[in-house]
């Protein structure tokens, strides 16, 4: 039923977009390489028989009707973009293999009671912005005017990259779905993690998605001359900023469940004789408990306190992010099940430690994600790699759970006759 040479296929011929020799595949946000992945994938789209169009932050939706055009929407899909020097699979599974569910509906004339949407979300890993789910973000309403203004490390902000793409940023709020006129999110995605490689499985079925807290930390010490200042008299910004990288790991690692990540680094003035007045880093904190990501959060800064009484500096902070943990639909959750038991696969249940757009859809519907496997566990990474039958798996799962929401289970006689096709 499902033809995963075509979805092998469109993953190959659209990774090619944004791909450098030697590297991995970048496709940024309202760039040129983003701007033709989305036309790529309304390409996809049409061949498999959906409606598309693009609303007002960027996301590309494909459209199968369903047999009441007003029924709440079934959605489906994942993002467009990649970080730098990605892979393939990231995001790209999950709108390829939703495609492939509604052509695959298509093809077998298979009709559903509720409509189903295809969507390439818009700069999901804020790899540009510094702030990620861009698109999802739009969907429900949570961005601001203030988000709009933010820069890339260029000096373009979000708006200018919006009108150099031909979108107004003034209309964002077009691109706001109610939740009345939705009825789920469901969400293929790659693990990102060897959970279940480590134990032979194909496909995993998500429990919940765990918070994302992004924050800029700035340490500001005094900068002065490296020859002419003794070591007791300096306020050494960048020597107190590795003391707090090191708590980071530090507390991050007494919970067993907790990963903190210090990314990216700044050191001001940057002169190999001048001691570093300030450096600004980062910090990626996740839990899947709020209630212990908190506690971590707060064990952290005390420590940052004491260091910075210590040698003499001071530390500004700017929150990028806040987003709390995301629970799964145990609905969709069951559904996942029957789906891999009618097609006789073993499955796993398991949280996900990354973040994706579903984080931001389960604050206006319901959600769900199903997990494929990673080689190695690795992503983020031009080695990301998921196997051609890994990867029909993962559809064919997507499909019987976009069919089981997107026709009543209450409906017997168009549930047998769709799952018959």
């Amino acid at each position: 039923m499902i033809n995963a040479e075509r979805v092998f296929h469109r993953l190959q011929e659209l990774g090619k977009i944004g791909y450098r020799e030697g590297g991995g595949v970048t496709r940024h946000a309202f760039t040129s390489e983003d701007r033709a992945a989305k036309d790529l994938v309304i390409k996809y789209m049409k061949e498999a028989g959906l409606e598309v169009r693009e609303d007002a932050v960027g996301n590309v939706i494909g459209r199968r009707e369903g047999k009441n055009p007003q029924a709440p929407v079934v959605l489906s899909g994942s993002h467009i973009d990649t970080v730098c020097d990605g892979g393939i699979f990231d995001g790209a599974l999950g709108i390829i293999g939703a495609i492939e569910v509604l052509q695959t509906m298509n093809e077998q004339k298979v009709v559903t009671e509720h409509p189903i949407e295809v969507y390439a979300f818009n700069d999901e890993e804020g790899s540009r912005f510094s702030f990620s789910m861009f698109g999802s973000m739009g969907v429900i309403g949570r961005i601001t005017e203030e988000d709009l203004a933010k820069k890339d490390r260029q000096g373009i902000s979000v708006a200018e990259a919006m009108r150099e793409q031909g979108y107004d940023p003034e209309k964002f709020r077009d691109a706001i779905r109610s939740p009345e006129e939705l009825k789920a999110f469901i969400e293929l995605h790659i693990e990102q993690g060897k959970v279940l490689e480590s134990k032979n499985l194909s496909v995993g079925i998500v429990t919940g998605i765990v918070n994302e807290l992004w924050m800029k930390i700035r340490v500001i010490g005094e900068a002065g001359h490296a020859g002419a200042t003794p070591m007791n008299f300096r306020k050494d910004a960048l020597v107190a900023a590795a003391e707090m990288v090191q708590v980071i790991e530090r507390e991050a690692k007494k919970t067993g469940t907790t990963v903190a990540t210090v990314g990216r680094l700044n050191v001001l003035p940057g002169g190999i004789n001048i001691i570093p007045g300030q450096v600004e880093f980062t910090l990626d904190l996740r839990d899947i408990s709020q209630e212990v990501s908190d506690k971590v959060e707060r064990e952290i800064f005390k420590e940052i306190d004491r260091i910075c009484q210590e040698r003499g500096v001071r530390v500004e902070t700017e929150i990028l992010q806040r987003i709390p943990p995301a629970p799964c639909s145990k609905g969709f959750q069951l559904a996942a099940k029957r789906a891999c038991e009618k097609i006789g696969l073993e499955y796993f249940c398991l949280p996900s430690g990354a973040g994706h757009d579903a984080m931001q859809m389960v604050n206006i519907c319901p959600i769900g994600m199903i997990f494929v496997r990673s080689k190695d566990g690795i992503s983020h990474n031009p080695a990301e790699w998921s196997s051609k039958e890994d990867c029909a798996d993962g559809v064919k799962v997507l499909y019987h759970v976009l069919l089981e929401t997107a026709v009543p289970i209450e409906d017997d006689s168009l549930c047998n006759e769709a799952v018959g096709c």
